[in-house]
C-alpha cells in the first residue's frame, strides 16, 4: 500500500489507537506508553484485537487505513430513456451526435459489382419508337471490345426525373404553352416517379425538391414568370448536380427553352464533362426563332442537341409553340419504352478514365434503316 507523504497528517481515526514516537502533537501519556518496549508490543497486540473484533461486529471502516492513491469507482449506471405511456424501452439507431450537432453514422457496406446500365432508345425513320426487340437484336462494344449483355430488360421502370424550365424574358410569347407541355409530360408519369423543378432566367433557381406529387409541381410552375436574361449551362450544372440525390437509377432532365445560352457562369465544355460524369439522360425542347439576330440563340439549337445526344437523350426542335403539349407527351413516352442492356466489363482497369460505348443493332428482317440513341461511355471507377 502506498505511503502518505505528508508525515504530519493524521489517520480519520481516533489518536489513542496509533502511536508514533515522533509526533509532538500528541499528549505526553501517550508518548511516556510508546518508551517502554514491553508495553509498546502489548498496547500494539490489544489494539490489533480490538481492531479486528469491532471490524467483524461494527463493520466501521475507520478501523481499516485506508491509501488516497486507492480509488474505488462504481460505474453510474445510465437510465435508458423509456416510453413516458407504458414505460418500454426506446430503440436507438446507432447513430453518434457530435458537439456540432452533426450526425456520424455507422460507415455502409459498399458493394461493387461492376455492372454498367446502358439505356438505349431505337426510331424509325419516321422518327417513330420501335418496341418489341430482343437481346439477341443488340451487339454492345467497349472501345473494340465485345461485351456480353448480361441483363435486358424492356419494361417500365420508375424514373428520376427533373424539369429545367427557361422563364427568362424571351419566353414571354410562349410561357403559357411551355406550361401546357409540362402538364402534358407529367400525364406520362409513372405513380412511383419521383420529380423536381428548376427554373432559370438570369441564375437557375430550383423551385421544388424531389416529390411524387404532380400537383405540387404544376401549383409551383404557375409562378413562373418571364424575365430577364437566360442562364441555360447554369441550369443544366445544378439540375445534374441535383441527381446526385435521386433515389432511382434510371435518372432523365427535360430542357424547355427558347434559345441560346447569354448568362452563366459555366463555358461549354465544362458542362459537357459534367454530363459525361453523370448517369442521366438529358432530353430538350428548343422554340427557336428562325431569324434570331444574337448569335447565342443561332447556336442553340446545336447546343441543345450536343449536349443531349452525349447523355443518350436527344433534342426536339419545333418551330410552333402549339406543338409543345405533343412533343413533352412524346418525350414521356419513350423513357417508359427504353431497353436497357447491362453488361460487365471483360477488363476492369480502375483508373478514372473514360470509357467508349457503342450500341450496335441487329434488326430483324424486313425493318427499314434504325436509329440507336444510347449513352456514349462513362467514367471507370478508381478505387
Amino acid at each position: 500500500m502506498a505511503r502518505l507523504k505528508d508525515e504530519g497528517r493524521r489517520s480519520p481515526c481516533p489518536e489513542a489507537l496509533f502511536c508514533r514516537d515522533t509526533d509532538s502533537s500528541w499528549s505526553p501519556t501517550w508518548a511516556g506508553l510508546c518508551t517502554n518496549p514491553a508495553v509498546k508490543h502489548s498496547y500494539r497486540l490489544g489494539v490489533a484485537v480490538l481492531a479486528i473484533c469491532a471490524w467483524m461486529n461494527l463493520g466501521a471502516p475507520c478501523f481499516a487505513q485506508t491509501d488516497v492513491n486507492d480509488v474505488h469507482v462504481q460505474p453510474r449506471e445510465i437510465e435508458k430513456p423509456t416510453n413516458a405511456a407504458d414505460k418500454t424501452p426506446i430503440k436507438t439507431d446507432l447513430v453518434a451526435s457530435t458537439p456540432a450537432g452533426m450526425n456520424a453514422h455507422v460507415r455502409p457496406l459498399k458493394v461493387d459489382v461492376d455492372l454498367v446500365l446502358v439505356p438505349v432508345t431505337i426510331t424509325d425513320p419516321m422518327n417513330r419508337l420501335v418496341t418489341g426487340l430482343e437481346k439477341e437484336n443488340f451487339q454492345l462494344f467497349e472501345g473494340n471490345s465485345a461485351q456480353e449483355i448480361r441483363t435486358f430488360s424492356s419494361e417500365d421502370a420508375p424514373v428520376s426525373l427533373g424539369v429545367i424550365f427557361d422563364s427568362s424574358g424571351s419566353m414571354s410569347s410562349k410561357m403559357d404553352r411551355a406550361k401546357d407541355a409540362v402538364v402534358e409530360f407529367f400525364k406520362t408519369a409513372n405513380p412511383q416517379d419521383e420529380f423536381f423543378m428548376i427554373t432559370f432566367s438570369d441564375e437557375p433557381e430550383e423551385v421544388s425538391d424531389f416529390t411524387s406529387s404532380v400537383d405540387e409541381i404544376q401549383n409551383k410552375l404557375v409562378f413562373a414568370v418571364p424575365r430577364k436574361r437566360t442562364a441555360l449551362l447554369d441550369a443544366i450544372y445544378m439540375g445534374v448536380t441535383k441527381m446526385r440525390q435521386a433515389k432511382y437509377p434510371k435518372k432523365a432532365l427535360l430542357i424547355i427553352s427558347d434559345g441560346g445560352d447569354n448568362h452563366s457562369r459555366y463555358t461549354e465544355n465544362e458542362i459537357r464533362s459534367v454530363v459525361k460524369e453523370a448517369d442521366v439522360m438529358i432530353y430538350a425542347i428548343g422554340i427557336y426563332d428562325r431569324y434570331a439576330s444574337a448569335m447565342e440563340e443561332r447556336l442553340g439549337p446545336q447546343l441543345l442537341s450536343d449536349i443531349t445526344e452525349l447523355s443518350g437523350g436527344r433534342a426536339f426542335t419545333i418551330d410552333n409553340p402549339n406543338d409543345l403539349a405533343d412533343v413533352a407527351t412524346k418525350i414521356g413516352i419513350e423513357l417508359r419504352n427504353q431497353y436497357v442492356l447491362g453488361y460487365r466489363p471483360n477488363k476492369v482497369v480502375r483508373d478514372g478514365k473514360w470509357r467508349k460505348i457503342k450500341v450496335k443493332l441487329l434488326p430483324p428482317k424486313g425493318l427499314p434503316p434504325l436509329r440507336v440513341y444510347a449513352r456514349t461511355g462513362y467514367y471507370a471507377p478508381v478505387e
